[in-house]
This record gives structure tokens, sequence and C-alpha cells, in this order.
């Protein structure tokens, strides 16, 4: 059995969500509640806590699995294995995040090299920050921000260094992008000891396994038609698949035609496969796909 915990706060909804589609859906009390289960023999206990601790705890082997941002892996120096990449934020499933260097847009600054000594950079990141400006031969003072941070250009701080998704709060404030500091994602990570441990790794693996398997389901889903011998072609020809259509022979001579394509390719796809022949089209919700 392994000890589990997962993010709360801006990651918390889509973990939840995720976990529930792997069939491995959190119990508890409350949405205040940190503590919580999985009905699930193979999980014997389930914490909710802040994204930003989750790393160093499974390092410590206070837990065996984790879900945290890649951001505050590097943020902390968690010494984890990192297991699997979860293409999803806190605003759904799509690509990875950004930590950016920002400053306000009538400032005149286009660059880092542009930012005079002593710049004063607001993050929730001093140590990437920190890493960051030292790498560019930059003299600036980093000032640790708990939140709010683009609302502090220019009061209080000359730039920020902030986690975006697409740039829109940081626009409304006032603030330009002007150079990437790296890409984050959010990540499966194991505690060393645990994954090099083979009953514990295989409980990982399964875990990691149902949940790649729901993301990847996500969006899809299995559609299947009948076609004649005449038209199987002109309907091949036609349809996306993850891999490659199932071809199967009916009693009546037609064939059974089964894959898997994104829904919302649907509105296309069908009219296009019904002209060339196809019948008895059915569209099928998944729950999982697993490669």
């Amino acid at each position: 059995m392994i000890k589990m915990v997962i993010p709360k706060g801006s990651l918390e909804e889509q973990t939840l969500a995720l976990l529930r589609d792997a069939d491995l859906p959190v119990r508890r009390s409350g949405d205040r509640e940190y503590n919580a289960r999985i009905d699930d023999e193979r999980i014997s206990q389930v914490a909710i806590l802040r994204p930003q601790e989750i790393g160093k705890y499974v390092e410590e082997g206070l837990f065996d699995l984790g879900i945290t941002g890649h951001d505050w892996i590097l943020e902390t120096g968690a010494d984890v294995e990192e297991i699997a990449e979860f293409p999803y934020a806190k605003t759904g499933t799509g690509g990875r995040l950004r930590i950016v260097l920002a400053v306000l847009s009538s400032s005149g600054v286009t660059s880092p090299g542009d930012l005079p000594p002593g710049t004063k950079v607001a993050t929730e990141y001093p140590n990437i920050a920190g890493r960051y400006f030292a790498e560019k031969g930059v003299d600036a003072k980093v000032i640790l921000s708990a939140g709010a941070t683009e609302a502090k250009v220019p009061n209080i701080v000359d730039a920020v260094i902030e986690i975006t998704e697409t740039g829109s709060t940081l626009r409304a404030h006032g603030l330009e992008i002007i150079d990437e500091v790296l890409e984050t994602s959010t990540r499966l990570v194991a505690n060393r000891d645990s994954w090099a441990d083979p009953d514990r790794r295989k409980v990982m693996e399964e875990i990691k396994m149902l949940l790649l398997a729901a993301l990847l389901a996500r969006g899809k889903v299995l559609l299947k038609m009948n076609v004649n011998s005449q038209d199987q072609k002109k309907v091949l020809e036609i349809l996306p698949s993850l891999d490659s259509p199932t071809l199967n022979h009916l009693a009546n001579g037609e064939f059974a035609i089964e894959t898997v394509v994104e829904k919302r390719s649907l509105a296309e796809l069908i009219p296009r496969l019904k002209e060339a022949g196809a019948t008895g089209i059915l569209e099928i919700p998944l729950g999982k796909v697993v490669p």
C-alpha cells in the first residue's frame, strides 16, 4: 500500500477530476478537509496539501506518490522521481504553463539586459528567479511575493516573475512579457526509495497507467460503423485513428469498422463518412484509452 498526496489550490479541481475519471475518486468530508481517502486497497492514505510543499514531503518519504507542478520541484530543489507529465492546469487540459519576466508596458524595457541595476522583482519563485538573473548577469533584487504578484507593479516593485497560461492577467495589469524563464507542467512524482521497491513501484505504475489512460481519453470517442465492400476503401481513407481502424467481417458480407477519433472532428467527419457509404454510425463515449 502507498501514501499519496495531491495539490490543494489552483490544481485541485482538475486533479480531483482526473482521479475520478481514472476510477480513483477522492472522498472527504468537506472541501476544506486536508485528509481524504481513495477506496482502493492499494492506497492507504491521501492528503491534500499546497503544491509548494509536496515535492519535499515526497522526497522525505512522508508520501510515496504525489502530484505537483514541475515549477515547485525546481523551486524547492526536491529530489524526487518524476514518473509522468500530465497536460493539465487549473483551466483544464492543455499545454504547458510558462514562468515569465514581465514589466510595465510603458517602461521602455524590452529585454532582461535593459533592466537597471538594483531592479526590484517580485515573485513566488525566489530560487528560480535568483538562478535566472545570475545566468543572465542581471543585478536584480528578488522580493518574495505571497500572491497577487502582478498587482505590485509599479508601486512596490519594478518587475515580476510570474506563472501564466495565456498572459491575460498580466496584460490586464498593464504588464508586458519580455522573457520566458522556463516552461512547467503538472507532474506525477515518486519517492526515490519507494520507486526502487518492486512492490510499491508496481502499484505506482498501475496508478500512473490509469491516470494517463483517463487523460488520453479526454476529448475522444469511439466511432463505429458498417460499410459494404465497394465503399470500404473510401471510408477508411477518411477515418483518422489513434493507431489503425479495426475492421471485422459481418455475416451479411459487409464490414464493421471502429476507431478512436477526436470528438471535435465529428461535425465535419460524420457527414463525410455517410456520403462515402458508411451506415449505422455510432458515437460511444470513452472513459480510458490504454495504449
